[in-house]
């Protein structure tokens, strides 16, 4: 077995964005980020996860009980992750189907209505040093809300969970400037 340090690797920063289902998708880790995805800001120190769920059923053989197959009855990828920075962008994905509007110089408001399905491509960046990771959603959409809590000693946040669907089979794309990552 060869161990090799250089790579592995740590999610030191990154971003999160958010596009129309109208949007292009990046075509590397290091493209540039389409002008049409919002960048929503700062996310909590707990960052990115990146999960899986899926539901299995073994096949038991009558000869001896073994298992001698399991099959995957349903699977889903989620991306879930807390805002912290309150602006359009954030408050416009936590509340689905609401928008926010100006007032001017008297701040802004957004009348928050029953939620709706809305699907958009999303992009998480994930930087280690000079080495890119890119996570690219195709099809994703809101569908877990954390609470949002007001306390003295603590930021506002919004908690949510991004269902990754498939187009042509594939939930989301990974891209990396790595040259050593994924191989050997």
């Amino acid at each position: 077995m060869t161990l090799d340090a250089s790579k592995v690797r740590v999610a030191v920063t990154g971003a999160v964005y958010a596009g129309p289902t109208s949007a292009t998708a990046p075509t590397s880790a290091v493209s540039a980020v389409p002008a049409t995805y919002n960048d929503l800001g700062y996310i909590s120190e707990d960052g990115v996860t990146e999960a899986y769920d899926e539901d299995v059923q073994d096949i038991q053989a009558w000869q001896g009980g073994s298992i001698v197959r399991t099959l995957i009855s349903s699977s889903k990828a989620t991306l879930q992750f807390t805002m912290i920075e309150s602006k359009a962008s954030t408050l416009e994905l936590y509340h689905k189907g609401s928008t926010m509007e100006s007032l001017g110089v008297n701040g802004y408001k957004i009348d928050v209505k029953t939620p709706n399905v809305v699907r958009k491509k999303y992009i998480l960046d994930v930087l280690d040093g000079s080495t890119h990771l890119r996570l690219y959603v195709a099809d994703g959409e809101v569908t877990e809300r954390g609470e949002v809590t007001y306390v003295n000693d603590e930021t506002i946040a919004y908690p949510v969970t991004v269902t990754c669907y498939p187009v042509n089979g594939v939930v989301l794309t990974k891209y990396s400037d790595d040259v050593n990552w994924g191989y050997s």
